[in-house]
Protein backbone atom coordinates (compact mmCIF):
# COMPACT_ATOMS: atom_id res chain seq x y z
CA UNK A 1 0.00 0.00 0.00
CA UNK A 2 1.55 3.90 -1.14
CA UNK A 3 1.82 6.08 1.37
CA UNK A 4 1.30 8.70 -0.94
CA UNK A 5 -1.91 8.80 -3.16
CA UNK A 6 -2.93 11.18 -6.22
CA UNK A 7 -4.66 14.38 -5.30
CA UNK A 8 -6.07 15.43 -8.67
CA UNK A 9 -6.78 19.48 -8.81
CA UNK A 10 -6.80 20.17 -12.05
CA UNK A 11 -4.67 23.64 -11.33
CA UNK A 12 -1.24 24.21 -11.97
CA UNK A 13 1.39 24.59 -9.07
CA UNK A 14 1.40 28.53 -8.61
CA UNK A 15 -2.45 28.02 -8.10
CA UNK A 16 -2.01 25.07 -5.89
CA UNK A 17 0.19 27.66 -3.73
CA UNK A 18 -1.73 30.98 -3.80
CA UNK A 19 -5.08 29.01 -3.37
CA UNK A 20 -3.77 27.18 -0.60
CA UNK A 21 -5.10 23.71 -1.97
CA UNK A 22 -3.83 21.60 0.67
CA UNK A 23 -6.72 23.02 3.01
CA UNK A 24 -9.11 21.41 0.59
CA UNK A 25 -7.47 18.02 0.39
CA UNK A 26 -9.77 15.26 1.62
CA UNK A 27 -8.97 11.51 2.24
CA UNK A 28 -11.81 9.25 3.56
CA UNK A 29 -12.01 6.30 4.51
CA UNK A 30 -8.61 5.12 5.86
CA UNK A 31 -6.48 3.13 2.64
CA UNK A 32 -6.03 0.01 4.96
CA UNK A 33 -9.08 0.12 6.77
CA UNK A 34 -12.34 0.93 4.95
CA UNK A 35 -14.52 0.20 7.15
CA UNK A 36 -13.40 2.64 9.68
CA UNK A 37 -13.06 2.59 13.12
CA UNK A 38 -8.80 2.65 13.07
CA UNK A 39 -9.27 6.71 14.22
CA UNK A 40 -8.20 7.82 10.92
CA UNK A 41 -7.95 11.36 11.22
CA UNK A 42 -6.02 14.52 9.26
CA UNK A 43 -2.49 14.78 10.53
CA UNK A 44 -1.55 18.29 9.74
CA UNK A 45 0.74 19.35 6.63
CA UNK A 46 4.23 18.96 5.54
CA UNK A 47 6.17 21.17 3.48
CA UNK A 48 8.09 20.82 -0.32
CA UNK A 49 11.08 22.97 -0.65
CA UNK A 50 9.77 23.40 -4.64
CA UNK A 51 7.85 25.05 -5.67
CA UNK A 52 8.43 27.60 -2.93
CA UNK A 53 5.11 27.87 -0.49
CA UNK A 54 4.06 24.03 -1.71
CA UNK A 55 2.66 22.04 1.58
CA UNK A 56 1.60 18.53 1.47
CA UNK A 57 -1.88 17.41 3.36
CA UNK A 58 -1.16 14.43 5.35
CA UNK A 59 -3.50 11.76 7.64
CA UNK A 60 -2.47 9.17 10.01
CA UNK A 61 -3.81 5.84 11.28
CA UNK A 62 -2.74 4.62 14.66
CA UNK A 63 -3.91 1.21 14.18
CA UNK A 64 -1.67 0.39 11.16
CA UNK A 65 0.83 3.15 12.56
CA UNK A 66 0.91 5.22 8.80
CA UNK A 67 0.96 8.58 7.24
CA UNK A 68 -0.56 8.97 4.04
CA UNK A 69 -0.48 12.36 2.04
CA UNK A 70 -2.38 13.37 -1.27
CA UNK A 71 0.32 14.67 -3.67
CA UNK A 72 -0.90 17.29 -5.83
CA UNK A 73 -0.61 15.72 -10.02
CA UNK A 74 1.92 18.70 -10.43
CA UNK A 75 4.60 17.54 -8.13
CA UNK A 76 6.58 14.90 -8.69
CA UNK A 77 6.99 11.74 -6.45
CA UNK A 78 9.50 11.00 -4.18
CA UNK A 79 11.65 13.54 -5.92
CA UNK A 80 12.02 17.56 -5.60
CA UNK A 81 10.03 19.97 -7.96
CA UNK A 82 7.30 19.40 -10.35
CA UNK A 83 6.79 17.07 -13.36
CA UNK A 84 6.80 19.68 -15.81
CA UNK A 85 10.29 20.85 -14.67
CA UNK A 86 11.65 17.17 -14.83
CA UNK A 87 10.51 16.54 -18.22
CA UNK A 88 12.00 19.62 -19.41
CA UNK A 89 15.02 18.57 -18.56
CA UNK A 90 14.92 14.80 -20.30
CA UNK A 91 13.04 16.49 -23.47
CA UNK A 92 15.98 18.99 -24.14
CA UNK A 93 18.48 15.87 -23.03
CA UNK A 94 16.90 14.68 -26.55
CA UNK A 95 17.40 17.25 -28.61
CA UNK A 96 21.08 17.55 -27.94
CA UNK A 97 24.01 15.55 -28.84
CA UNK A 98 25.65 14.98 -25.67
CA UNK A 99 24.75 15.76 -21.83
CA UNK A 100 27.56 18.22 -21.51
CA UNK A 101 26.10 20.00 -24.55
CA UNK A 102 22.75 20.56 -21.98
CA UNK A 103 24.20 21.78 -19.07
CA UNK A 104 24.74 25.61 -20.26
CA UNK A 105 21.24 25.83 -20.58
CA UNK A 106 19.80 23.75 -17.81
CA UNK A 107 22.57 24.86 -14.95
CA UNK A 108 23.45 28.11 -15.68
CA UNK A 109 24.31 28.16 -12.00
CA UNK A 110 26.72 25.09 -11.60
CA UNK A 111 29.23 25.05 -9.38
CA UNK A 112 31.12 22.50 -11.48
CA UNK A 113 30.60 20.32 -14.23
CA UNK A 114 30.49 16.80 -12.55
CA UNK A 115 27.94 18.38 -10.13
CA UNK A 116 25.68 20.06 -12.97
CA UNK A 117 26.03 16.84 -14.78
CA UNK A 118 25.07 14.43 -11.95
CA UNK A 119 22.10 16.62 -11.17
CA UNK A 120 20.88 16.13 -14.67
CA UNK A 121 21.23 12.38 -14.92
CA UNK A 122 19.68 11.71 -11.47
CA UNK A 123 16.41 13.03 -13.50
CA UNK A 124 17.17 11.34 -16.71
CA UNK A 125 17.81 8.32 -15.53
CA UNK A 126 14.10 7.26 -13.52
CA UNK A 127 12.59 8.75 -16.62
CA UNK A 128 14.32 6.87 -19.26
CA UNK A 129 13.41 3.84 -16.88
CA UNK A 130 9.66 4.78 -16.54
CA UNK A 131 8.65 5.46 -20.31
CA UNK A 132 8.89 2.08 -22.01
CA UNK A 133 7.07 1.01 -18.93
CA UNK A 134 4.21 3.37 -19.96
CA UNK A 135 4.57 2.26 -23.35
CA UNK A 136 3.75 -1.14 -22.47
CA UNK A 137 0.85 -0.11 -20.81
CA UNK A 138 -0.78 1.86 -22.76
CA UNK A 139 0.34 0.04 -26.43
CA UNK A 140 -3.46 1.17 -27.68
CA UNK A 141 -1.85 4.97 -27.20
CA UNK A 142 1.93 4.67 -28.27
CA UNK A 143 2.43 1.63 -30.83
CA UNK A 144 5.31 1.72 -32.92
CA UNK A 145 6.31 5.21 -30.86
CA UNK A 146 9.87 5.19 -29.57
CA UNK A 147 9.79 5.89 -25.56
CA UNK A 148 10.80 9.35 -25.71
CA UNK A 149 9.37 12.66 -24.26
CA UNK A 150 9.14 14.38 -27.50
CA UNK A 151 8.03 11.35 -29.59
CA UNK A 152 5.31 10.73 -27.21
CA UNK A 153 4.47 14.36 -26.71
CA UNK A 154 3.89 14.40 -29.98
CA UNK A 155 1.46 11.44 -30.91
CA UNK A 156 -0.89 13.11 -27.90
CA UNK A 157 -0.79 16.61 -29.34
CA UNK A 158 0.23 18.19 -26.18
CA UNK A 159 3.14 20.33 -24.94
CA UNK A 160 3.36 18.34 -21.60
CA UNK A 161 3.22 14.35 -21.25
CA UNK A 162 4.33 13.51 -17.62
CA UNK A 163 0.88 14.97 -15.68
CA UNK A 164 -1.41 13.75 -18.66
CA UNK A 165 -0.11 10.32 -17.76
CA UNK A 166 -0.63 10.77 -14.14
CA UNK A 167 -4.03 11.24 -14.63
CA UNK A 168 -4.36 8.72 -17.94
CA UNK A 169 -2.56 6.24 -15.06
CA UNK A 170 -4.35 6.33 -12.02
CA UNK A 171 -4.93 2.87 -11.09
CA UNK A 172 -1.75 1.96 -11.95
CA UNK A 173 0.37 4.55 -10.13
CA UNK A 174 0.66 2.23 -7.05
CA UNK A 175 3.02 0.11 -9.41
CA UNK A 176 4.99 3.20 -11.13
CA UNK A 177 8.21 4.53 -9.85
CA UNK A 178 8.98 8.13 -9.29
CA UNK A 179 8.94 10.68 -10.56
CA UNK A 180 5.22 9.36 -11.84
CA UNK A 181 4.39 6.74 -9.74
CA UNK A 182 3.89 6.16 -6.06
CA UNK A 183 6.18 2.45 -5.70
CA UNK A 184 9.22 2.28 -4.15
CA UNK A 185 12.25 1.11 -5.32
CA UNK A 186 12.78 -2.89 -4.44
CA UNK A 187 16.09 -3.73 -4.39
CA UNK A 188 17.35 -7.11 -3.33
CA UNK A 189 21.09 -7.23 -2.00
CA UNK A 190 23.59 -8.78 -3.38
CA UNK A 191 24.81 -12.15 -2.62
CA UNK A 192 27.54 -12.84 -0.49
CA UNK A 193 30.92 -13.89 -2.03
CA UNK A 194 31.61 -17.56 -1.22
CA UNK A 195 28.01 -18.53 -1.13
CA UNK A 196 26.54 -19.90 2.37
CA UNK A 197 28.90 -19.26 5.28
CA UNK A 198 29.35 -21.83 7.83
CA UNK A 199 28.46 -20.64 11.68
CA UNK A 200 31.04 -19.05 13.26
CA UNK A 201 31.96 -21.39 16.58
CA UNK A 202 34.44 -23.67 18.70
CA UNK A 203 35.89 -26.51 16.82
CA UNK A 204 34.72 -29.69 18.30
CA UNK A 205 36.33 -31.84 19.92
CA UNK A 206 39.16 -34.16 18.72
CA UNK A 207 37.74 -37.77 18.21
CA UNK A 208 40.25 -40.05 20.21
CA UNK A 209 40.98 -42.85 18.33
Amino acid sequence: MPVQLRFHTGLAGTDYVTRELWRQATLNPCPLHPRGGCGFARHGTYPRKTPAGTRIARWYCPRGHKTFSLLPDHLAARFPGTLADIEQVVATVEAAPSLAACVDKLRPDRVTLPSALRWIRRRLTPVRALLPRVVSLLPELFTDTPALITSMRKLLGADGLLVPLRCTLGPQLHALVRPLGFAYRVSCPAPRPGGVQHNMGPDPPAVLA
